[in-house]
């Protein structure tokens, strides 16, 4: 474990979840926290980003009144999708270690993602609901809430509309005719409902990632009969997690919205 205090005076510890150098994590905990959030950066599953690009958005969060877990997951190889989801499923099964060592409250773990990490913060949303009908064990710990941001949220339309220079093909290794059992076990379009209160960041002018890939999945949420709002946001792909720009601002509004509903399961108090 490693302690740093970031500019702000936010202390940071570092923490491992798992066998990899890749297990790791920022824990940063508020002074009177509404929630937890778990932070998974975008980068379309590629190596080249990190989670410090949302190290920023982390320190803002916890500022403000959230404990941020900011993961980082494997990445970067053609076909490492089955790695990625597992590291993702991981990292979450992790904040009960977490709650027990530093006294964290539960009831409200909220999962943001960005880009790519929209999708594996949706497919990490989706964990309980796909368990429970397939009969599995569903996670030790509830999902209280979910924001993306300009998430890639339909990965046979992305793979067909050749997001990040064909990232979802060579993610999950081939094309939805190819391998479509990696895509129904991999597209959030396709796991839903998640029985989770979701809001899905968007803005049309997005550069990377299509508005109509936050539009088609609300709409099937919405068929499936969960509670999910689009929020448009003004400006291009990453304003979002800019701190200080008004998508940001949008985000944090779709935190605190969710933070403020009543937990739907239950979690477990701080000691």
């Amino acid at each position: 474990m490693r302690h740093s205090p970031t500019s702000a005076g936010v202390q940071v510890r570092r923490l491992s979840y798992g066998f990899s150098p890749h297990h790791v994590g920022e824990l940063r905990q508020a002074e009177s926290s509404r929630g937890i959030v778990m932070i998974l950066h975008g980068g379309f599953w590629r190596s080249h980003r990190t989670l410090d690009m949302t190290a920023p958005m982390a320190e803002a969060l916890t500022l403000r009144g959230f404990d941020t877990w900011n993961v980082e997951y494997r990445r970067g190889s053609r076909g490492t999708w089955s790695e990625t989801l597992s590291d993702v499923a991981a990292a979450f099964d992790h904040i009960e270690a977490l709650a027990d060592e530093y006294s964290l409250n539960t009831e409200r773990i909220l999962l943001f993602g960005h880009s790519a990490g929209g999708h594996l913060a949706a497919w990490c949303a989706g964990r309980s609901a796909t368990a429970s009908r397939h009969g599995a064990t569903p996670p030790p710990l509830p999902v209280h809430g979910l924001v993306t941001a300009g998430a890639v949220l339909d990965l046979a339309a992305g793979a067909r509309e050749g997001i990040g220079e064909d990232a979802v093909v060579e993610f999950l290794d081939g094309g939805p005719e190819d391998v479509p059992e990696r895509y129904a076990e991999a597209d959030p379009v396709r796991r839903v409902p998640t029985n989770v209160p979701t809001y899905c960041v968007h803005s049309a002018k997005d550069e990377r990632v299509p508005f109509g890939q936050s539009v088609r999945y609300i709409r099937a949420a919405r068929q499936a009969g969960d509670d999910i709002s689009l929020i448009a946001a003004r400006g291009n792909h990453t304003d979002c997690i800019t701190v200080g720009h008004i998508d940001f601002e949008l985000v944090v509004h779709g935190l605190e919205e969710l933070a403020s509903m009543a937990p739907r399961h239950a979690g477990r108090d701080a000691p």
